[in-house]
């Protein structure tokens, strides 16, 4: 084999690698966490825009009930006094931020607190800008008619069911009637095929599980909580298509225990550059980031 010959052939070696490497990297479902909780008010139509610039593949957000039965999204389904100013500007504590109770709110007084405003204090870079809590509905009219209008791929979406047993009927309707309220805009939106519906109570797993509701479920799993495929499924009665654990509690055994059970894994919520490569390198699924910018670290 001549010099030259050898030389093409190292070059095509390389060439391959990068290929797999390119390959790997757009297997790994990145999502942006609230948007982009990090770089914009959380779970604001803004925060998902955003996050579709920065080239994430799923929008990952939290949705809660109104009084008017409006399916909205929120993390808390109370007004956060982290993130939230009431009408007229007042301030809002923590003493009294649990009392604003969205489930006692119709959709129309939910429009006039801010949630954009002021400055988090966890994330002081978020850019400012006066927002508001809006109806999933309309935010998924915004994310599609920006990806069509800008010819990109439709994103996946990743919607969290906020409820709890001890909440019930408190701070959201019991689990059939929330299954049913967002079941009911996701059909009408269309997008049931390119959407996961997560979260860390059962239940509202189990009825869509039990409908043969056309989406795909994940259970979320607080970091005290590293229960095992066989345990998780025995749990839930069913093997779901996801698992999401908070990604501190991950290595290399649990990520091949749930594969060796065909369930994906998507963790939560990598921040730091070098987590995220960790994280890409244990072969998980998916990462929910609230910094999708730094998803570019996969991609070096």
């Amino acid at each position: 084999m001549s010099r030259v010959t050898k030389l093409l052939s190292i070059i095509l070696f390389f060439m391959f690698l990068m290929q797999i490497g390119q390959s790997q990297v757009k297997q790994i479902d990145l999502q942006g966490h609230r948007g982009c909780r990090g770089l914009m008010p959380e779970n604001t139509i803004p925060a998902m825009i955003e996050a579709i610039k920065l080239g994430v593949t799923t929008l990952e957000m939290d949705v809660v009930i109104t009084k008017d039965k409006q399916v909205i999204l929120s993390h808390e389904p109370y007004m956060n006094f982290e993130i939230a100013t009431p009408p007229k500007g007042t301030v809002l504590d923590m003493s009294v931020s649990n009392k604003a109770n969205i489930y006692q709110m119709d959709y129309a007084e939910v429009q006039r607190w801010d949630v954009g405003l002021k400055v988090h204090p966890r994330f002081p870079n978020q850019q400012k800008l006066a927002v508001h809590k809006p109806l999933l509905l309309d935010l998924i009219a915004a994310v599609e008619t920006y990806t069509r209008e800008n010819r990109l791929n439709p994103v996946m979406y990743n919607i969290e069911t906020k409820i709890s047993e001890e909440t019930d009927n408190v701070f959201h309707p019991a689990p059939n009637e929330f299954v049913e309220l967002l079941t009911e805009v996701l059909n009408k939106a269309g997008i049931e095929k390119r959407t996961t519906i997560q979260s860390f109570d059962p239940r509202s797993l189990v009825i869509l599980h039990n409908k043969k509701a056309p989406f795909k479920l994940s259970y979320l799993l607080e970091p005290t909580s590293r229960k095992s495929a066989a345990e998780v499924i025995r749990e839930l009665g069913f093997k779901p298509d996801f698992i999401s654990p908070e990604y501190t509690m991950v290595d290399e055994s649990y990520v091949r225990d749930f594969h060796d059970n065909q369930i994906q894994v998507v963790v939560w919520t990598v921040n730091r550059a070098e987590d995220i490569q960790k994280m890409a390198a244990l072969r998980v699924d998916g990462i929910i980031s609230d910094y999708p910018n730094r998803f570019s670290i996969l991609k070096q």
